[in-house]
């Protein structure tokens, strides 16, 4: 009877502490996984990246990637603090800690593989394992029912904030990660991350589609002024139109929507 008692008063604890969380996520992708373990009411905070579900777009913003202070999160009150290595400023890192904040940052493998074990990584985090086992057969089975031929196209992303800041994808990015699980291969090589992108290298690389955020075509004012960017026009993909774009968090967050996120730009690229 003892034992009985002590394992309810167990429970009874747990779900009281995961009750008072106030959860400040750095990245969309795990407030996303949040979402997804049930936790959105928990979510005290997010940063900008952090689009879906649409509700997060009601909550208080903290800023985006190393443009985050100390200060915006301290505001809110967290009793947990959740990022990407990657994407999160040391100096940041180290003043949440000074404060007594519990931070938690994960490092991010972009494949299928690294999107359960970040799954795994958030949901110890607060607590929520047993959740994360049933959501996690459930993107297994959606990344089994995935039927992604090779094609041989070779693909060019180009990320854009108007015509003044155009960068070419290299090796290594999350967006080339997503271009090969796709099954096509990236148009340029050579260099790793991204670099300014030039009408000759534009030509030379001859992409047979071009793919770009929502945002950065939009910034562009959509495939008419894309084609007007000197050698888009005289590239395979602009003289076919073969212009994509696809929401940026979709396209490189390497979320739990990363089958969803494959299949629509295998079917894009086609």
């Amino acid at each position: 009877m003892r034992k009985i008692y002590l394992f309810l008063l167990c429970l009874l604890f747990t779900s009281f502490a995961e009750a008072q969380q106030r959860i400040v996520s750095l990245s969309g992708t795990i407030s996303e996984m949040l979402c997804a373990l049930g936790l959105e009411s928990q979510i005290a905070g997010v940063d900008v990246t952090s689009t879906y579900p649409l509700s997060l777009k009601q909550k208080p913003k903290v800023g985006h990637n190393r443009n985050i202070s100390a200060e915006g999160i301290l505001a809110l009150r967290p009793t947990l603090v959740l990022g990407l290595t990657e994407n999160t400023n040391p100096q940041l890192l180290q003043q949440l800690k000074s404060a007594g904040v519990k931070t938690v940052l994960f490092k991010q493998e972009l494949s299928p593989d690294g999107v359960k074990a970040l799954l795994r990584g958030v949901a110890s985090a607060v607590g929520s394992q047993a959740k994360a086992e049933a959501i996690q057969n459930q993107f297994d089975q959606q990344m089994k029912g995935l039927k992604i031929n090779p094609v041989n196209k070779k693909v060019l992303f180009i990320y854009a904030r108007g015509t003044g800041t155009m960068m070419v994808s290299g090796t290594g990015t999350p967006v080339e990660k997503m271009i090969m699980l796709a099954g096509a291969r990236n148009a340029v090589a050579g260099f790793e991350d991204y670099k300014p992108l030039t009408a000759e290298a534009l030509v030379a690389a001859d992409p047979d589609a071009i793919l770009l955020f929502d945002s950065g075509l939009k910034s562009l004012n959509g495939p008419e002024g894309l084609l007007k960017v000197p050698g888009v026009a005289q590239t395979t993909a602009g003289r076919n139109r073969k212009i994509v774009s696809m929401d940026g968090e979709l396209l490189s967050g390497f979320s739990l929507r990363l089958p969803a996120a494959i299949k629509d730009l295998h079917n894009k690229i086609l």
